[in-house]
């Protein structure tokens, strides 16, 4: 569990920590720099999903060697089986992160959403529904590694 004591309001208990993949994590399939060294030391706190359409087919392969669990999911309404995930973990104890338009529901839903504008950009709707924007999925992961950098920007 990894606790996030942050002035103005309640602690946040966070076990799980729920990931988009293309757009996100990775930029044209493969992940991002330094991404896994990250995933691999959050997984030592909270259990990771990395949820994905998998536009690029590389989600597999790329996650193979990280403590995370992956659900590749259908063309049909994703942006519910997103949320459906964050719901089954209790949305109350999930971290999600994202930055697709299919993102919005999950990062709305979650005790912490981050909206990464990566490479691919950022869904303007999904970016709203969020609690923190961030440049990159490295700064993403690292609000949790150092909560620090966190509660400095989204304090009351």
């Amino acid at each position: 569990m990894l606790e996030l004591l942050i002035p103005g309001r309640p602690p946040l208990r966070l076990a799980n920590l729920v990931l988009d993949y293309n757009g996100t994590l990775a930029a044209d399939g493969r992940l991002v720099p330094g991404v896994g060294e990250r995933l691999a030391a959050l997984a030592q706190k909270v259990d990771v999903h990395v949820i994905t359409a998998d536009t690029f087919g590389m989600a597999a392969v790329e996650t193979s060697s990280l403590p995370v669990s992956l659900q590749i999911i259908g063309t049909g309404d994703q942006a519910a089986a997103k949320l459906s995930l964050v719901e089954s973990l209790g949305p109350d104890y999930v971290c999600a992160v994202g930055n697709g338009a299919n993102d919005r529901l999950m990062l709305e839903r979650a005790a912490l959403g981050i909206c990464v504008l990566g490479t691919e950009g950022a869904a303007t709707r999904t970016l709203v529904a969020s609690d923190i924007v961030v440049k990159n999925p490295v700064d993403a992961l690292d609000l949790l590694l150092h909560p620090g950098r966190l509660a400095a920007t989204v304090r009351v």
